[in-house]
C-alpha cells in the first residue's frame, strides 16, 4: 500500500553550470524526505516544478516513497514500457521457477517483445537482438557486463518498446497477438508454441495490472479469434514392439564406449518408461535389483524375479545460464509431483539383467550415478540422440528407417506405456508407474490402446458375408 503525506515543500530551481552542460535541478521534500530531478533546460524544469506546485496547492497527497503527487504517480506508472514490465515480470518469477520454466518464459516473451517494438530505425541485426532479448529475460545474465554489440542492443530495446498502456487499445492488442503467433518465416507457429505464448502473455498482463500499468487484463475484454485446442496423442506408428526395440538395441554398442553405456540408458526408457531427465539421474541406491543366477548349461546369467526402481529426483537438461548453480543440469523434483514425492517403477527381469551388466562394466560415478559422459557430467541429449539415430539406421531397412517407428529416444517411453496398457495393466497403475495423471494418460495414449480393433473388423466382415473372392 502506498504511503502518502500532505507535508510538502517545493524549493526554487537550483542551476548547476558544468564545463560541458548546464543542469537545472527541481527540488522538493515530502514528509521531510528530500527529492530532486535533473533537467537540461530551464523550461522543462519550470514546467515540472509548476505541476508539483499545482498539486500541492490543490491539497493533493504526495507519495512518500517516490515524492510524486498521486496524479503524477498514476501517470508515471501508466507510462511503464513493455521492456520494463517484462524484465520486472521475469525477476518476480525467477526465484520460484524451475530452470526449464525460466527458459520457457523467456522463449515465449522474446517474440512477444519483438511484437511490441515501436520502430525499425537503428534496430540491431536479428541474431544480436534475439541474444540481447534472452539476456534481458534472464535475471542472472542481465546484470553481467556484456559485449558492446549486446549492450547496445539492450539499450536500444529499453528505448523502443510500446508503453504497456497501449495494450488497452483493441487494435494494438490484436496486432501484437497476430504477430507473436508467427514464426520468423511468417508461417504460423505450432499450436503448443502459440498456447505457451498466449499463457505467458496473459500472465504478464495480470502482472501489469498488479503494477498498476493497466487497470485490467485486456485479454478478458477484447474478443480474439479462438484457436482450436490440439490434443497431442502418441502416434501408434512410432511405437516399437519388443522385437524391434531389441533389434536396434543390439546396434547401440557400436557407438563406441559411450554407445555401450547407453544400452542400459535406452533399456530404462523402454522397459521402465523413464523420461530422459529421470534416466540421467538414476543412482545405484535407486535400484532394488533381484539376484542373478549363472546358467551353466547356457553359459549366461539369468534373472527370474522382478525388482524395483525408486525415483526421487530428475535432472532436466537446460543451459547453465538458467540454473542457480551455474551447472547445465540441476536436480529437481519429479514432474507433476512435490519435491519430496518419489515414484516406484517395476524393473523387469530383462531390464535387471541389463543393469547388472552395466554396473559390472562401468560401475558408478561419484555420487552413485549410473550414466556419465567420458569427460564427466551428464550424457547430453545430442550424444544419446545421435547414438540412437545411428543404431536405428543400422538396424532397419531404408524404408523402415524413414518411417516414424522409434524415431526419437523419447518414443521408447511412449512404447513402454503403450505396452503396459495393452498388456492389460489397469490404467491407474500405469499412470502411477509413468508419472502421469490418469486423464493425461488416457488422452495421450488413446490411439495406442488396442481396444479390440481386429476383432471388431472380423465381426464386420462376417456381417458382410465373409471374405471377398478375387
Amino acid at each position: 500500500m502506498t504511503t502518502t503525506s500532505y507535508d510538502v515543500r517545493i524549493y526554487v530551481i537550483d542551476v548547476y553550470k558544468g564545463k560541458r552542460t548546464t543542469t537545472h535541478w527541481v527540488q522538493w521534500s515530502v514528509a521531510g524526505q528530500r527529492f530532486k530531478k535533473p533537467f537540461k533546460t530551464d523550461a522543462l524544469a519550470s514546467s515540472v516544478r509548476a505541476e508539483l506546485l499545482t498539486a500541492a496547492n490543490k491539497g493533493e497527497a504526495f507519495c512518500v516513497e517516490t515524492g510524486l503527487p498521486v496524479s503524477m504517480l498514476r501517470k508515471d506508472i501508466t507510462a511503464m514500457s513493455w521492456f520494463e514490465l517484462v524484465c520486472s515480470f521475469v525477476d518476480m518469477k525467477w526465484p520460484d521457477a524451475a530452470p526449464t520454466h525460466r527458459k520457457s518464459i523467456a522463449d515465449a516473451l522474446a517474440p512477444i517483445t519483438e511484437a511490441m517494438l515501436t520502430t525499425d530505425r537503428g534496430r540491431p541485426e536479428h541474431p544480436v537482438l534475439r541474444k540481447a532479448l534472452r539476456i534481458a529475460l534472464n535475471t542472472n545474465q542481465r546484470s553481467v557486463t556484456q559485449p558492446s554489440d549486446i549492450a547496445a542492443a539492450l539499450e536500444w530495446l529499453s528505448r523502443n518498446t510500446r508503453p504497456v498502456s497501449d495494450l488497452a487499445k483493441p487494435d494494438v492488442l490484436r496486432q501484437v497477438t497476430t504477430q507473436y503467433e508467427k514464426k520468423l518465416d511468417g508461417k504460423r507457429a505450432a499450436p503448443d508454441t502459440i498456447r505457451l505464448r498466449r499463457t505467458t502473455f496473459s500472465n504478464a498482463l495480470d502482472y501489469a495490472v498488479e503494477k498498476k500499468a493497466l487497470t485490467e487484463n485486456p485479454l478478458t475484454e477484447v474478443k480474439l479469434k479462438k484457436r482450436k485446442t490440439v490434443v497431442h496423442q502418441v502416434d501408434r506408428r512410432s511405437v516399437a514392439n519388443p522385437i524391434q526395440f531389441r533389434t536396434v538395441l543390439r546396434e547401440v554398442p557400436n557407438g563406441g564406449r559411450t554407445g555401450r553405456k547407453l544400452v542400459a540408458f535406452f533399456a530404462l526408457m523402454y522397459f521402465a518408461g523413464l523420461r530422459p531427465e529421470e534416466v540421467s539421474n538414476v543412482r545405484r541406491d535407486h535400484l532394488a535389483l533381484p539376484p542373478r543366477e549363472w546358467n551353466q548349461a547356457r553359459s549366461c546369467w539369468e534373472v527370474r524375479e522382478w525388482g524395483e526402481i525408486h525415483l526421487d529426483k530428475a535432472a532436466p537438461e537446460v543451459g547453465p545460464e538458467w540454473t542457480d548453480s551455474g551447472e547445465r543440469d540441476e536436480e529437481r523434483g519429479l514432474k507433476h509431483r512435490e519435491d519430496t514425492e518419489g515414484r516406484p517403477v517395476p524393473c523387469s527381469p530383462e531390464l535387471a539383467l541389463i543393469l547388472h551388466a552395466h554396473l559390472d562394466e562401468f560401475g558408478t560415478a561419484p555420487g552413485g550415478r549410473l550414466f556419465v559422459a567420458e569427460r564427466g557430467g551428464r550424457i547430453g541429449s545430442s550424444t544419446y540422440g545421435r547414438t540412437w539415430a545411428l543404431a536405428r539406421e543400422a538396424a532397419f531397412t531404408p524404408a523402415v528407417a524413414a518411417s516414424p517407428l522409434a524415431k526419437r529416444p523419447y518414443d521408447l517411453r511412449h512404447a513402454c506405456v503403450s505396452m503396459w496398457l495393452n498388456a492389460g495393466v489397469e490404467a491407474p497403475r500405469v499412470a502411477a508407474w509413468a508419472g502421469h495423471s490418469l486423464n493425461v494418460l488416457l488422452r495421450t495414449y488413446a490411439k495406442c490402446i488396442d481396444g479390440g480393433e481386429e476383432t471388431a473388423r472380423q465381426r464386420v466382415q462376417a456381417a458382410l458375408g465373409g471374405p471377398v473372392a478375387a
